[in-house]
């Protein structure tokens, strides 16, 4: 509208609705999700423009004027406010909260869209001629003319800041001495590589790729499941390669981090193009430069975690999201959206279709694809002539196990290992023992603010909670008795890898977790490793399972596998189930066959029989059965209201005047309060109110009426509260 006297505008603050102020002498320039500056009670806050208007249920008198416009264009196109009203609707979330999530955080400060080059500094001529040892009296000079010499690519600030303090006076030093130069680098690399010729696809994957192809201009969602190792990449690079060839764009959705440089690098020497990546381990100067290179048509082809969602593309015309499954693309704090289930919706929005890849889908899309919601395409044989892995479960009763390993377990390793193979142990528990306890008195390691214990790290002799990150120096005697015997039951990633240090001095070995992937470039460093083979065992966590390709290796162990066996959320069995499928996968990859080991206690659990003896699918079925009789996902929706408090008191009070403000609402029911499974986190205490409905329909319209009314409670000034609908996991 234009040179309206309103603007409705989005403010990310924890409060419902849209916020009127005057455009005053800015009318004529401001469009709808173009930012804005204005101001919010004492401060001045960024917001963007919603709407445009001419009428405002306020008087004039109440309203604030704009203070500056920000952009002269939207920084948010028509597609993305579109999908991010559903969004905020269908979850319940603060309007302003849901906008700016959409934006890189150097927008959300205000500043300009466009972003400079990364600076770097490299030696010149004379600096690769000229001692260090001449700039004596200059001794931080003298030590980054040393490094820069001892590193031959260019260094930008990230680096030099890692290792030097307030460098950049030496550096300017340097400078002057012309030992150094200035310069600025592309902030996104362009690559200029030839692009390699694809293999000729499989029959499965050829029929998939078709399919696919002929809908392209239209909404249709697919799910796509493959057998790991069966050429889902190929068939993505297939479509991906005509997405290309029109000109257009294609979104690639991925759950981790770890799975972003692999595939980013896997495309570029595929395709010979520059790839724009988005994830959380970029800066924000990294992250702005991605976004803008996809808005203005730049870059095709963007790879990126659940936030990459939010990416202006206009000419997007694909999305494909691996491993739909991954309950990473469900964001866990403030806005609690689900990152497929709005590519959905946003494919929807643009007639355009969605790709789903697993090897192990999640139930609710493997019953939208049975009941035709999704078409149901499968790749049901390895791309290579690689032959599945024998998968044994290996009764530990009564065995010998030392440090996680059972004597036949360790047996195998040897065999692979005489045999050239590689071997890859998995273990969904980081450090060395999952607590120290006191021989004498029964003491344990527990957290003092947690309902948990704390892990023991030997390397560094520290005892550190998983959950809050509170860390202690491990002690050396018993703090309630002083005996000093303290023993570590249990085992963890570290100890696996100590263990196996002993046992095979001149093995390589890499353990790949959170703990040992910390430093910048460790984790990429040793997924090469690993790739080439020059790692014969890996040790891990859930960072291996995920869509790695290590050729090498032909035997799987599975150390662990009881502590999933009953859980107390509801979910537990089928993350359970993917998480030994993809594990399994990684084994006998290329020519040579692989074997899994599944170490248990409880070798006839029905759930590992039934996996063991009909594979993913048969106990996908069986678990959808007993999930359509309990009215649970898919069968059924979920809503928790969650809260935390310093008290037990102030939780659980909150919780029960929000259940007695409850509408009445016959078809949808409700549980609780209930502690949390975990009660107490990082020093604050936590429960739940469940809301659980046959249909989604009254239980959105019973939201709407109730959350208002939660939000006005007295007891609500006492606690943290969230919303969380369609909740993956109930702690």
């Amino acid at each position: 509208m234009l040179n309206a006297q309103f603007a409705k505008v989005a403010v990310p603050v924890p409060l419902f609705g849209l916020f009127d102020y005057r455009t005053g002498q800015y009318a004529a320039q401001l469009k709808p999700g173009c930012r804005v500056e204005i101001p919010f009670g004492r401060k001045n806050l960024v917001g963007v423009v919603i709407e445009l208007t001419d009428q405002s249920q306020l008087a004039e008198s109440q309203l604030k004027t704009i203070s500056r416009v920000i952009d002269t264009e939207p920084v948010l196109t028509s597609p993305q406010m579109t999908l991010l009203h559903w969004a905020a609707d269908y979850y319940h979330h603060p309007v302003g909260e849901v906008f700016f999530t959409a934006l890189p955080s150097l927008l959300k400060q205000g500043q300009t869209t466009q972003v400079s080059g990364e600076t770097i500094w490299q030696l010149t001529e004379a600096g690769v001629q000229y001692s260090a040892d001449d700039l004596g009296r200059a001794p931080k000079q003298a030590g980054l003319l040393k490094l820069l010499q001892q590193t031959p690519a260019a260094m930008p600030a990230e680096h030099l800041n890692a290792i030097f303090e307030n460098w950049r006076p030496a550096m300017q030093g340097l400078e002057k001495k012309n030992l150094v130069s200035k310069t600025e680098r592309p902030c996104l690399t362009e690559i200029n590589t030839v692009a390699q010729s694809a293999p000729v696809l499989h029959e499965e994957q050829q029929q998939a790729v078709d399919t696919i192809k002929a809908s392209l201009g239209t909404f249709t969602s697919y799910l796509l499941q493959g057998i790991t190792g069966s050429g889902k990449t190929e068939v993505y690079l297939a479509l991906v390669e005509t997405i290309i060839q029109r000109g257009q764009q294609v979104l690639i959705l991925v759950p981790e981090i770890s799975l972003t440089p692999q595939l980013t690098q896997r495309f570029q020497q595929r395709l010979g193009i520059t790839i724009a990546a988005l994830h959380s381990a970029m800066n924000d100067r990294q992250r702005l430069c991605a976004w803008n290179m996809a808005k203005d048509n730049q870059v095709q082809v963007v790879i990126g975690t659940r936030s990459a969602l939010f990416t202006p593309m206009p000419g997007l015309q694909l999305i494909i999201i691996d491993e739909e499954h991954d309950s990473s693309l469900k964001q866990q704090e403030g806005f609690r959206y689900h990152a497929r289930d709005l590519a959905l919706v946003l494919a929807k929005n643009l007639s355009i279709p969605v790709v789903m890849g697993s090897a192990t889908p999640s139930l609710e899309t493997l019953n939208h694809a049975l009941s035709g919601q999704h078409q149901y395409l499968k790749l049901t044989r390895r791309a290579s002539r690689a032959r599945p892995p024998k998968i044994e479960l290996l009764n530990i009763c009564n065995r010998p196990v030392e440090h996680g390993i059972s004597d036949v377990l360790h047996n195998r390793i040897s065999q692979h290992l005489e045999q050239n193979g590689q071997v890859l142990l998995f273990l969904n528990r980081r450090g060395y023992a999952p607590l120290l306890m006191c021989h004498a008195c029964g003491w344990t390691t527990e957290c003092p603010r947690c309902d948990a214990h704390m892990t023991l790290h030997q390397q560094h002799n520290r005892l550190r909670c998983h959950h809050c990150g509170h860390e202690r120096p491990a002690p050396r005697s018993c703090p309630e008795c002083n005996h000093e015997e303290l023993y570590s039951p249990g085992a963890g990633t570290e100890r696996v890898e100590q263990a196996l240090l002993t046992s095979f001095p001149d093995v390589t070995i890499s353990r790949i977790d959170r703990d040992s992937t910390r430093r910048k470039g460790a984790l990429n460093d040793k997924l090469e490793k690993a790739s080439s083979g020059e790692s014969r065992i890996l040790i891990g966590t859930q960072m291996l399972a995920k869509g790695h390709d290590f050729p090498n290796v032909t035997l799987v162990g599975i150390l662990n596998t009881d502590q999933g066996l009953f859980s107390a959320d509801f979910r537990g069995a089928e993350h359970m189930a993917q998480l030994i499928i993809q594990v399994a996968g990684r084994a006998g990859r290329a020519e040579k066959p692989g074997e899994v080991l599944i170490q248990t206690h409880h070798p006839d659990h029905p759930f590992l029989q039934t996996l063991l003896h009909q594979g993913y699918e048969g106990f996908a079925l069986a678990t959808l059965n007993e999930r359509k009789l309990a009215h649970f996902p898919p069968f059924g929706y979920l809503v928790i209201l969650r809260s935390e408090a310093s008290t037990k008191d102030a939780c659980m009070g909150f919780l029960t005047d929000a259940r007695n403000t409850l509408p009445a609402q016959q078809a949808v029911n409700h549980y609780g309060p209930l502690p949390a499974p975990m009660e107490k986190r990082a020093g604050r205490y936590r429960a739940q109110l469940i809301l659980h409905s046959q249909q989604r329909k009254p239980l959105h319209q019973l939201l709407s009426q109730w959350l208002p009314l939660v939000s006005k409670l007295k007891s609500v000034n006492r606690v943290r509260w969230s919303l969380d609908v369609d909740p993956q996991d109930m702690y």
